[in-house]
């Protein structure tokens, strides 16, 4: 049996998954949410296998909601069930955590087979929602590249090394330049890449390990 939690602010769309959902033998409603920060005290109280989360609700946005559920369980299951054909909405919520993205309009039999397909370990993506992922990825890449190339040859070899830790004076060293020059560099990265600091710098370069 998988047990469902309902997250979603429209009171009959939520009545109306759950009629339609109650003749499945092997699917179980277990409780239901109007707002995001009601689901989360649920998923911590009736641990259910699956959450069809709705994307744009009040307070809590539902890709705030996901977050916050998986960084409490990375165990938990969520389906993102909304009216967005955004791919930037796609792309966050499948790179979030989200195991499944389907559409309010999804005919019955598709819900209910996406919802045994990510309960066995899946991924259910709606299909007209495919051309959007690949479109919204392509213009990631497409971002990407154009943010890598903004840096020169010797500013990626400076942000390499600032990632794996190493002070001025050993980047210098490694490189065969002067401090002052090092310091020119990071500051030049820091500017191109809209950072602060050394630091973030740091983290910036591990999260992006095409940059270098």
């Amino acid at each position: 049996m998988t047990r469902i939690l309902l997250v979603d602010d429209h009171t009959l769309f939520r009545s109306g998954i759950r009629a339609l959902l109650a003749s499945q033998e092997d699917i179980d409603v277990v409780g239901e949410a109007g707002e995001g920060s009601e689901a989360l005290k649920l998923c911590q109280i009736l641990k259910p296998d699956i959450v069809l989360l709705d994307l744009n609700m009040p307070g809590l946005s539902g890709l705030e909601v996901l977050k916050l559920m998986l960084e409490d369980s990375h165990q938990q299951l969520v389906i993102m069930l909304t009216l967005s054909e955004e791919a930037e909405d796609l792309l966050k919520a499948l790179q979030l955590g989200a195991k499944g993205y389907l559409l309010k309009n999804s005919n019955v039999d598709y819900l209910v087979n996406a919802i045994r397909l990510v309960a066995q370990g899946g991924t259910a993506i709606q299909p007209e929602m495919t051309s959007t992922l690949v479109a919204g990825l392509r213009q990631n890449k497409k971002e990407e590249t154009e943010e890598k190339e903004q840096l020169s040859l010797r500013e990626k070899e400076v942000l390499k090394l600032v990632s794996s830790g190493q002070s001025n004076k050993e980047i210098a060293r490694k490189l065969d330049i002067g401090e002052s020059t090092v310091k020119f560099h990071i500051q030049s990265i820091l500017r191109k890449l809209n950072l602060s600091s050394r630091v973030q710098a740091a983290v910036y370069a591990s999260q992006h390990p095409h940059i270098s």
